[in-house]
């Protein structure tokens, strides 16, 4: 069972890389807006609580269309409503990367 459990840990991690990258390498460059932060607590028998932040960005595609994406490791400095520079497929607009 905890075999299972790492293995799939480890195939999300790697798939998220790839993607990542593949984004970095080949996405589209956009003006965006910090639109939400999803708060998630995690409790540990270990640690005690553990919160995780998950970041949501506005942008408009080249067709006009606003599109909310999922930001992948934005920093912790970032509030609602920081503009900031991302990258995104044009066949998955809803996953995107900071632009460094």
């Amino acid at each position: 069972m905890i075999g299972a459990v790492v293995a799939l840990i480890i195939g999300v991690a790697v798939y998220s890389f790839i993607r990542n990258n593949k984004i970095r390498k080949n996405g589209v460059e956009a003006e965006a807006v910090v639109s939400r932060i999803e708060e998630e607590q995690t409790v540990s028998s270990e640690d005690g609580v553990d919160y995780t932040y998950t970041h949501y960005v506005t942008y408009r595609n080249p067709q006009g269309e606003t599109v909310e994406a999922k930001l992948d490791h934005a920093p912790g400095r970032t509030r609602v409503g920081d503009t900031v520079r991302i990258k995104y497929l044009p066949e998955k607009p809803h996953f995107a990367v900071l632009v460094k």
